[in-house]
């Protein structure tokens, strides 16, 4: 006890005005930073709430001004699910987002190793051919595509058309991935062929499991596209309901429940939940591979 007490006390000497200036400071950037975020965050989610509750009312109800459903009509799912078509509108969507996404990532691949880790001629100029396919619109070359698809090939009414071209990669995609293997050390690229690996094996054993965050933002970004894409099925799969995807055939169920607004909220939360569900589940590899790509290169 004597001695705690022999010991000398320290006094907290009160801290300066300067300090509480601060201090006071950085409490007034943390409030406004965080209700900046708070009020963004509900910019975007308020919508897809009211998509939700207004999918949840009755036929009534969607037309007046109440937010809240006065009862809970979860039935209203169970009735888009039984609308002629949208299951094979989803199988459609599955098998076009799916298998597109596929041959994109598996034929992108190769293009972006090569064009980041091997020294060859030419290899700037084909860079450029890459980057100037990005700024072509797709809708400039349609009319040929077409003719090509439809008339030569006899592949309207189908979906193949627009997976077909995806198994020779995609401008996007390939730069994307190149810009991310920049990013991995040419050292180890080296050591694998010192140790007797060919360039297809430092591929696969190497580079591979060190790009899979870019591997899946680019894998997403696909997905994302060709789940969501109008234009194309649109053009090819119009005149065929059976081709039909969940975006084009969405506008379809529309029309056709134009006054049935808790339907259409219903149909709508139904396209939407895959892709957030896809976009939650991967969204640390996603937000890697797209923070990482720009580091070098």
């Amino acid at each position: 006890m004597t001695r705690i007490l022999d010991e000398p006390l320290e006094l907290k000497t009160p801290p300066s005005p300067a300090e509480r200036t601060a201090h006071r400071r950085a409490l007034l950037e943390w409030i406004a930073i965080h209700s900046f975020g708070i009020a963004a965050a509900l910019f975007f989610t308020l919508p897809f709430v009211f998509v939700f509750l207004t999918s949840l009312m009755s036929d009534s109800q969607a037309l007046s001004r109440d937010l809240i459903p006065h009862t809970w009509e979860w039935g209203n799912y169970a009735k888009v699910f039984d609308t002629p078509g949208f299951l094979t509108w989803w199988k459609n969507t599955l098998i076009y987002a799916g298998l597109g996404t596929v041959l994109t990532v598996v034929s992108s691949i190769p293009v972006a190793y090569a064009l980041a880790k091997f020294r060859f001629r030419g290899r700037n100029p084909a860079l450029m051919l890459v980057i100037s396919m990005m700024m072509l619109p797709p809708q400039v070359i349609i009319i040929p595509m077409y003719l090509f698809w439809a008339k030569q090939l006899d592949l309207s009414g189908t979906l193949w058309p627009l997976i077909i071209p995806m198994a020779f990669g995609d401008a996007f995609s390939i730069f994307l991935l190149r810009q991310f293997l920049t990013t991995i050390p040419d050292e180890y690229v080296d050591a694998a062929k010192v140790d007797g690996c060919g360039d297809l094996r430092t591929l696969l054993k190497v580079v591979l499991p060190m790009a899979r965050p870019g591997i899946a933002a680019v894998a997403l970004f696909q997905f994302f596209y060709a789940w969501n894409d109008y234009f194309g099925p649109q053009i090819y799969a119009s005149e065929n309901p059976g081709a039909w995807t969940l975006s084009y055939g969405l506008e379809s169920f529309k029309g056709a429940h134009h006054t049935d607004w808790n339907l259409t909220m219903a149909a709508t939360v139904l396209v939407m939940a895959p892709v957030i569900l896809v976009f939650f589940l991967a969204q640390k590899a996603f937000v890697e591979g797209v923070t990482l790509t720009g580091v070098k290169g």
